[in-house]
């Protein structure tokens, strides 16, 4: 195979890449506190396939991972008293979920049967001085922008709200979740606000991302249409040579 054949190739598996990233995207264009994801590429030099020693290596196209925008989601209101959205891109709630420390930005939080807040799957809300538990004959909490939670017009406790100076330090997990695997350390976030009874929906541009599928689509038929005539000059050019011969 010849080496633009290759290099076709190497972009053809990242345009796979890509379209798996922006389907995915689609599909969480409802999805709560989802941040729209895109693929990194780079270029590899390899060996060539032939010449090797006679003309410098080839560029491939590679898979530089994916990157996320952090970007803030329109404000949702539910008028539901244990949603709670953040305003403040960058910033996340702080979590537990037995598995150890996780973030989110997903604030449709609940109560489990000991009062304890948490989200829908179950990972314990943290607050300052630790998990946030509620007693339920006190009434509907009442949560203030700094995140003060107060019952019966007193503060019970305060909701978590942390952020990181590099957000790269964050690996996606189920259920809405971060996780930083790293030894960055998070800090308050004293500057994000907390809204009560709203929830943050995703920053996906459903319009962008169905453009952007156009747009794979047609690249990956080029890449194919290049590559078959590729090898088509590659299987004219023995012919004619045998003829020769």
């Amino acid at each position: 195979m010849e080496n633009a054949a290759y290099v076709g190739l190497s972009r053809q598996m990242t345009l796979r890449r890509e379209l798996d990233i922006v389907a995915n995207n689609i599909a969480n264009a409802d999805t709560t506190g989802f941040k729209v994801e895109q693929l990194l590429l780079g270029a590899e030099i390899g060996e060539r396939a032939r010449n090797a020693f006679v003309r410098p290596g080839v560029s491939f196209v590679l898979d530089n991972g994916i990157g996320r925008d952090y970007g803030q989601g329109a404000l949702k209101q539910t008028g539901r008293n244990l949603d709670f959205a953040i305003e403040g891109e960058g910033a996340f709630f702080k979590l537990n979920d037995g598995a150890g420390e996780a973030y989110t930005r997903d604030g449709a939080f609940t109560l489990d049967p000991e009062g304890r807040l948490t989200t829908q799957g179950g990972a314990a809300v943290q607050g300052d001085g630790g998990e946030i538990i509620l007693d339920r004959s006190l009434g509907e909490p009442a949560v203030a922008p700094d995140g003060t939670i107060s019952q019966n017009g007193q503060p019970v406790g305060r909701l978590s709200v942390v952020r990181f100076d590099v957000l790269a330090v964050l690996q996606k997990g189920g259920d809405g979740l971060y996780r930083n695997d790293s030894n960055a350390v998070a800090v308050e976030a004293a500057d994000a606000r907390v809204r009560q009874g709203m929830l943050e929906g995703s920053n996906v541009n459903p319009i962008l991302e169905i453009t952007n599928l156009i747009e794979i689509q047609r690249a990956y038929e080029s890449v194919t249409r290049m590559i078959e005539n590729t090898n088509d000059l590659s299987r004219r050019a023995v012919e004619r040579l045998g003829r020769v011969g």
